[in-house]
């Protein structure tokens, strides 16, 4: 191209519009902040009303509506489900990474994977794990590879691992089962590399779990403010850093439907940062961000 050409092409490139920010007015808030409490027992208070606009109107431009109108005639219109889950995506933080909180997968090595191994010689059923807000996969699948690298390959105690979330589109990318190395905490020690597939080329810095381990997780899409399918008895369910945006009142529904999922002796962790104090619940507390059910196996 000439220099005439590249100068006729510059002059007549259009100048870039920015769109004004888009401000919801105090009752759009109060419509999306119901719509949120209703749909997914997310809390939307005061002081929200910031986010709520960075987040949505960032949606809504992408989208290209116009005005909140357009989009909540999308949102009636929609018989899919998908402009619901995608308004919770933008509305919550799906930040997770491998191994997050540790002290949870040293309980499982030093406490529930013995306890079990001592059960199942006196003929209990094998362990049924339950990632209740699993995102995009990385906490089941911690729980797979340490589960594999504890008991072994082939060891009958191998748990199965459910994992659910509210979002299809983190269950999506959780299914996959690939990442980059920067969602391994610490890096990649030499045990774990054994589970994992180099990605090479184009995929150079990623890592896909090995068809092993993403056998031992399945993926439901799963809303824990409604009632709950008949998903059956587990011996540990991880519910974590999930319930910070419930209220008290959606906090102890939550829990208690847990709980009646969990078999007596069974366990559930919660975030560190997460408390079932000033709720009734049937568990206790064994140490920080991990209950225990009444009872023992059967």
């Amino acid at each position: 191209m000439s220099g005439m050409e590249q100068r006729s092409t510059l002059s007549e490139s259009p100048i870039p519009v920015i769109s004004p920010p888009i401000e919801l007015t105090a009752k759009e808030f109060a419509f999306v902040a119901t719509l949120a409490r209703e749909e997914f027992g997310l809390e939307l208070g005061t002081g929200k009303e910031q986010l709520v606009n960075s987040r949505l109107g960032n949606l809504m431009r992408q989208r290209g509506f116009k005005s909140f109108g357009d989009y909540y005639r999308h949102l009636q219109s929609d018989r899919t489900g998908d402009a619901l889950v995608e308004l919770i995506d933008v509305l919550t933080t799906n930040h997770t990474s491998f191994f997050r909180e540790q002290a949870h997968f040293d309980f499982l090595t030093q406490r529930i994977f013995p306890e079990q191994i001592l059960a199942e010689q006196k003929g209990h059923a094998p362990l049924r794990i339950w990632s209740a807000a699993s995102s995009t996969g990385e906490e089941p699948y911690t729980i797979a590879l340490t589960a594999r690298e504890y008991l072994g390959p082939q060891s009958p105690s191998l748990p199965s691992i459910l994992a659910t979330d509210i979002s299809t589109r983190v269950l999506e990318t959780a299914r996959k089962g690939m990442y980059k190395a920067d969602r391994f905490q610490g890096g990649i020690p030499p045990w774990l590399k054994k589970h994992l597939l180099r990605g090479e080329g184009r995929w150079d810095g990623w890592y896909r779990m090995r068809p092993e381990i993403l056998g031992m997780v399945d993926f439901r899409r799963l809303n824990l403010i409604e009632p709950l399918p008949d998903v059956g008895r587990f011996t540990v369910i991880f519910c974590r850093n999930v319930m910070i945006y419930f209220s008290r009142a959606t906090q102890e529904h939550v829990v208690n439907n847990l709980a009646a999922c969990l078999e007596p002796g069974g366990y559930l962790f919660v975030g560190h940062s997460e408390s079932l104090t000033g709720i009734e619940h049937p568990l206790q507390q064994v140490q920080p961000a991990i209950y225990r059910k009444r009872g023992a196996k059967k």
